[in-house]
């Protein structure tokens, strides 16, 4: 069965352009909606959970279908697992073609490819903010003079690690990172240490 699916954003005035072409394809069922790519389509949701093996999910353009590259990867999977197959009109993506599938893999690549960019930049970006002076991680939640009174009332046997969670309105974890600090300072669980990429160009330079 084909299934078409169009989607103006609400700036947008209508679908008609969209519509006439899935109409000339021969599709017959037209799933529309009205909404920003960027927010919850529940149109597509219904459309994507109704999909049968066999059926053939159509739309004019690819960013009708999806927001980013990720979007699409993770909605043409849905549409692969109940073994149904995508086709756009006006770009060369058809995923029951063997060159559909090498255009799959391809975009499999470039989306591996932009999150490896992604988390370059983050890594760099939290490298130059150290070597900036900048401490790395959450703010604590509690301040020295609570951290030493939490210790001290801990020790004093009257109170258990969750009483002071709740005694300082912080997570438990909080409560252990404390503790750790004074008995075991040099605990991976609490040293501030610098950016390992930092570390190793200190290596290779010592």
């Amino acid at each position: 069965m084909l299934i078409g699916y169009a989607r103006v954003s609400s700036t947008e005035q209508e679908t008609t352009l969209q519509l006439d072409a899935l109409k000339r394809a021969g599709v017959t069922t037209v799933h529309q909606e009205k909404r920003s790519a960027g927010v919850r389509r529940p149109v597509l949701e219904r459309m994507l959970d109704g999909l049968q093996a066999g059926d053939v999910v159509m739309v004019y353009k690819v960013d009708r279908l999806a927001r980013s590259l990720a979007d699409l990867l993770r909605i043409l999977a849905r549409i692969q697992a109940v073994g149904a197959t995508f086709k756009s009109l006006t770009e060369a993506i058809q995923t029951d073609t063997a060159i559909g599938e090498l255009m799959m893999h391809m975009l499999g690549a470039v989306a591996q490819f932009e999150r490896s960019l992604i988390r370059e930049r983050s890594m760099a970006g939290q490298d130059a903010a150290y070597l900036r002076g900048a401490k790395i991680g959450r703010p604590r939640c509690m301040t020295p003079a609570q951290e030493a009174e939490c210790v001290q009332l801990f020790k004093s046997g009257q109170y258990l690690m969750p009483a002071l969670a709740t005694r300082y309105g912080c997570h438990l974890s909080s409560i252990k990172r404390v503790m750790l600090r004074v008995d075991s300072p040099q605990s991976s669980a609490v040293i501030l240490r610098m950016p390992s990429r930092i570390a190793r160009t200190k290596d290779k330079a010592a």
